[in-house]
């Protein structure tokens, strides 16, 4: 048998003492995270990935390093989408694996110093940068991936509120309603244009009234951006009414020189709708 066949069957079976021991020694103060939970559940998803961790790892002593990135790569994406792992802060998650290579390191000492006859300078070396590099590129990977994830988690979350916060709201058929709530700044009113000119289109609406009552302020950026919503659903054939135009908005479209006169104005919504 392999020096290394015999580092890998040695290291596995010591893989579940590692993972409880790993557990009893855990920082169970964290102010939050995974590591602190109580949950028996928890507790044991969370030995069970840590062991999981240990076979793909060891497994860099006996299988091609392609194989073995594939594995580790598997775990990763599997780990980083974990909800309570999510909310575990970053530098938890660090400190567990460099603890977890800490500890690789003592048992591939203890085989080192039981076969010193046979074992070479450069054997043990070799050991050892095994170990720092399959820890050290699931350490960068992991990163990687829960950046990625909860830069998408948070890329979903905000077309979800923008998509709520400027909703076209179908009241009967081909009539809709889109209401303006709270402050539209330049962005916002770029992303409204556009969901706006989509709904309609998809909803087959060729009546919209936007009401403007709940918006709380309007700059010349966004008054213009209003101007050209109404203007480009026009070309797509939507007719618009206005309800609800505060007087400062009033008095800063005609001081812009923006005009609604192809539009119907009402300053209440429930005008506009029983017109």
């Amino acid at each position: 048998m392999s020096e290394n066949r015999k580092l890998h069957d040695l290291l596995m079976s010591k893989a579940e003492q590692m993972t409880e021991e790993w557990y009893e020694k855990l920082d169970k103060s964290d102010p939050s995270g995974v590591y602190s939970s109580t949950d028996p559940i928890e507790i044991e998803k969370l030995k069970g990935q840590n062991f999981a961790f240990h076979e793909n790892a060891f497994r860099i002593l006996i299988e091609e390093e392609s194989e073995v990135m594939k594995r580790m790569e598997s775990w990763i994406l599997e780990t980083t989408s974990d909800p309570e792992l999510v909310n575990t802060p970053i530098e938890f998650i660090i400190r567990e694996f460099m603890r977890t290579r800490n500890v690789y390191f003592g048992f591939i000492k203890e085989f080192i110093n039981a076969n010193k006859e046979s074992m070479t300078i450069e054997s043990a070396l070799h050991y050892y940068e095994l170990i720092i590099k399959i820890t050290d590129q699931a350490i960068v990977w992991y990163t990687h991936e829960r950046n990625r994830y909860l830069k998408e988690k948070l890329r979903f979350q905000n077309d979800v509120i923008n998509e709520l916060s400027s909703p076209v709201i179908v009241i009967s058929d081909h009539t809709a309603l889109l209401p303006i709530i709270g402050e539209l700044d330049a962005d916002r009113a770029l992303l409204l244009m556009e969901n706006t000119l989509e709904q309609c289109v998809a909803k087959g609406i060729s009546n919209l009234y936007i009401d403007l009552s709940g918006m709380v302020m309007m700059d010349n950026i966004v008054a213009r951006q209003l101007s050209g919503l109404i203007q480009s659903l026009e070309l797509i054939g939507v007719e618009t009414t206005l309800s609800g135009i505060r007087p400062e908005t009033a008095l800063m479209a005609i001081q812009l020189g923006i005009s609604f006169e192809n539009v119907r104005i009402t300053s209440k919504l429930s005008q506009a709708i029983q017109q």
